[in-house]
């Protein structure tokens, strides 16, 4: 899989993640998170009946849900279309440095083998 390939395969999957991994606005993490855990949230309680408390799907309450979900992919492509802008290289913030690290970056356990 090229390295396109796997960016957009993640914004569909995690967008906060992708966009702390590949992308360049990391302060737009947090707000893409929340629209897709909201999204999750829809997408579960829309399954389970939804506000109404129906004893099957809640079609707009699953709808919500993956438009949300979907909201975050558009917000985490939209974001990681400026990798290759050298404005935003080695750029991190508190919270993408909490959800973890690029794919880039060194391993640490590679650093503290160096010395044994």
């Amino acid at each position: 899989m090229d390295h396109k390939t796997n960016r957009t395969l993640i914004s569909l999957l995690i967008p906060p993640l992708a966009v702390c991994w590949y992308g360049c606005a990391r302060c737009c993490a947090a707000p893409i998170g929340v629209f897709w855990l909201a999204g999750i949230g829809g997408i579960v309680y829309g399954l389970l009946g939804g506000p109404a408390g129906l004893s099957s799907i809640s079609w707009t309450t699953l709808m919500l849900g993956i438009g949300l979900w979907f909201l975050a992919f558009v917000w985490a492509v939209t974001v990681i279309q400026n990798i290759d802008d050298p404005k935003c290289a080695k750029k991190r913030n508190a919270l993408c440095k909490i959800v973890g690290g690029s794919q880039e970056e060194a391993n640490p356990l590679e650093d503290v083998k160096k010395y044994y």
